[in-house]
């Protein structure tokens, strides 16, 4: 048995773990991939020696970056999830049943090998017939496509390749695939540790979108803890549920879609950079 460093890269938080088995590691094009085995956590995919997911809790992360704006939408039909090549998203996306079509967009198919492989649970749906895989970037991908209810990025952390999927030009392309009452959600890091990609990422948004809002979770296994999820809307206010809560979830419900938001007058001091952390 030994120690897995992970070494988050602008973060000053390192997490270790013990590592009972090393299932899997291979270099892709992008990224390294690692699958371990650790007691308390099960099975953990790394990218880039960056947990992305664990067996026993990676329910938390997918369903609220799913949820939220899904139920916030009244009727999500096409549906966009750009990242997320370990399935989870997509997963969660096919449990409304109003679903018709969803582009999966992943730039490594290695990962998507390699959670159906080692996370079937999570990857159950990526075969789904309601589902086209694309292996590209995503931000090429919304530059085409059109009449999308929902885009969903689940990406890898704000640096490297995945930085297209952070920029003005992406959140306009998104908002021009868009349906009417279109809704675009991100995660933006740690609001311990990461309060000012928070901000940018919100003050981005409101370049594209007229109603921007800001949604957090905890996630034991993210630098910070404290997660943070970005929403555009054309026109939708997300902290509202336009659906009845009919799906089955582990975490997620219409009280926690209720309670997840800031309050606004935290969120106001938060974006006038009045609270300094």
């Amino acid at each position: 048995m030994f120690k897995f460093l992970e070494e988050e890269p602008f973060s000053p938080i390192k997490h270790s773990y013990e590592v009972e088995g090393i299932l899997h590691r291979e270099k892709s094009k992008f990224q390294d991939i690692a699958v371990i085995e650790n007691r308390f956590f099960g099975r953990m995919l790394l990218l880039d020696g960056i947990v992305q997911i664990t067996a026993l809790d990676e329910f938390f992360y997918h369903e609220m970056l799913t949820h939220v704006v899904m139920h916030a939408h009244p009727c999500p039909k096409r549906v966009i999830v750009i990242g997320g090549g370990d399935g989870g998203i997509v997963r969660e996306v096919l449990r409304h049943k109003t679903v018709e079509k969803v582009y999966f967009v992943e730039i490594d198919e290695s990962v998507i090998r390699v959670s159906k492989q080692f996370f079937p649970e999570v990857a159950q749906s990526v075969d789904d017939p309601r589902v086209e895989i694309k292996v590209m970037d995503g931000a090429e991908f919304v530059k085409s496509a059109t009449g999308i209810d929902i885009v969903i990025v689940d990406s890898t952390d704000v640096i490297g390749f995945a930085r297209t999927l952070f920029t003005k030009e992406f959140f306009d392309a998104v908002r021009n695939s868009m349906t009417e009452n279109g809704m675009f959600v991100t995660h933006t890091e740690s609001l311990h540790l990461h309060k000012d990609i928070v901000i940018e990422m919100q003050e981005k948004l409101k370049g594209t979108f007229p109603v921007v809002d800001l949604y957090t979770a905890t996630i034991a296994t993210y630098p910070g803890n404290w997660w943070a999820f970005a929403v555009g809307s054309l026109k939708l206010n997300p902290r509202e549920c336009r659906q009845p809560f009919e799906i089955e979830t582990k975490y997620y419900d219409d009280e926690i879609h209720a309670q997840c938001f800031l309050t606004r007058k935290f969120y106001d001091k938060l974006i006038k950079r009045q609270l300094k952390w």
